[in-house]
């Protein structure tokens, strides 16, 4: 088993933090969070802690829009849909915001592991 490993949470795909190529896997994987045209930007592929900033506060706002969204449908939308696809556009939403709210915790921990935080498992 490899010494050095990431937290409780880490994101599938990045390696972890201290592995040779850990940095570019999380660049990666950052930018996948990202809207596409982020990809475009040298100085985002060029330094990861800033494109985690970036990646942070746009998965934080998707994930606010997502439950703005949740909050508003019955009403916005009761006129409009039948209610089973009223429903169905609920439990879409429920999943988008989990795995939202998963994305912003596995941005924050890559974040802290970019500025040097590293994590030991205890027995």
């Amino acid at each position: 088993m490899s010494e050095l490993q990431g937290p409780p949470g880490w994101p599938r795909g990045v390696l972890p933090p201290g592995t040779p190529g850990w940095e570019e896997s999380a660049a990666s994987w950052l930018l996948d969070q990202c809207p596409a045209d982020y990809r475009g930007h040298e100085v985002l592929r060029r330094h990861p802690v800033v494109l985690a900033r970036f990646a942070s506060h746009h998965v934080d706002a998707a994930l606010a829009g997502a439950r703005a969204a949740y909050a508003g449908a019955r009403r916005e939308l009761r006129d409009r849909v039948d209610p089973e696809v009223l429903e169905a556009a609920l439990r879409a939403l429920e999943a988008e915001g989990a795995r939202l709210a998963r994305a912003s915790r596995e941005v924050a921990l890559v974040e802290d592991a970019l500025h040097g935080a590293r994590w030991r498992p205890r027995l």
